[in-house]
């Protein structure tokens, strides 16, 4: 009798634990299947991150970020007199605002959501698409600046860092004046003058004269490859807003009852991506 017990125990264990429509983790395939594909990315960022960091730290010389991200819209920058009319990492701490301040507006979408509140939703994920849109034209901003006005591309790389310390021997016209002294891990910019660069002469503190070197090419390549690989995961995030939105306004998802998980699925996605803007943020503007 015993045996029997157990035996019919054990086939209802197998039965339930083979019975189908458990969701794993108690959560649905389809935030499951985001989360999946949230891990893969991270981990292609990661290594597109790590790889930076290798080269940034086996070069002797690197472009700092106070002389890179000096510039602003409109010429905000020469405001700031008491920096020299530069305003270093102003911009780009506007844009991290955006796009942190639209990862809140896609909080309170989400919260809507599981209210069931059709209009609250809509209206949220409105200011989250402005807030991506606004992150986008300022990063467009930012990438004509350099390429246009700095001529910084993808082989060339106008900024540089002085190895050692002296006197400049000539002016460029812009912050740089004969006679001015720096010391070695200063930034500075070779400005373009029609074709050519003009890499400044200068004197070094032993009493020889050299020249101003270019950057490394590496760091125009690595800048403009990995943000523009995160600014296409903002344009395709603000896409997939835009298109969800529309079904939130069309009384698409009121049908399921299910708490808006559309959009919850696409706010796990838009919060991955300001992440990610974090340590992007980090090694390019700070390191």
């Amino acid at each position: 009798m015993a045996e029997n017990t157990l035996v019919h125990d054990e086939a209802v264990d197998t039965q339930d634990a083979w019975s189908g429509g458990k969701k794993p983790f108690k959560v649905s395939y389809g935030k499951l299947m985001m989360w999946y594909f949230l891990l893969s990315d991270a981990f292609t960022f990661a290594g597109f991150l790590i790889a930076y960091g290798a080269l940034r730290f086996s070069s002797p010389t690197w472009p700092v970020p106070d002389v890179v991200f000096s510039t602003a819209p409109f010429g905000i920058e020469k405001w700031f007199t008491w920096w020299d009319g530069q305003a270093p990492l102003l911009f780009v701490t506007f844009m991290s605002f955006l796009l942190i301040i639209s990862s809140v507006t896609m909080v309170r979408a989400v919260q809507e959501g599981h209210r069931e509140n059709k209009r609250g939703v809509a209206y949220w994920m409105f200011l989250t698409i402005l807030g991506g849109i606004g992150f986008l034209s300022c990063q467009a901003w930012e990438w004509s600046n350099l390429i246009i006005k700095e001529h910084m591309t993808v082989t060339t790389n106008p900024f540089g860092t002085h190895y050692e310390g002296g006197t400049y021997l000539e002016g460029d016209g812009h912050h740089i004046k004969k006679g001015d002294t720096f010391n070695a891990g200063d930034g500075y910019l070779i400005h373009k003058h029609g074709k050519d660069f003009h890499p400044l002469k200068y004197k070094n503190e032993a009493g020889e004269e050299k020249v101003m070197e270019m950057g490394p090419k590496a760091f125009g390549a690595l800048f403009f490859f990995i943000t523009g690989f995160h600014g296409f995961h903002v344009f395709s995030g603000v896409v997939f807003l835009i298109i969800i939105m529309i079904n939130v306004m069309s009384g698409l998802y009121v049908k399921r009852k299910n708490g808006y998980e559309m959009v919850e699925k696409i706010g796990l996605y838009w919060h991955f991506v300001d992440l990610v803007w974090v340590f992007v943020f980090l090694v390019f503007y700070l390191l």
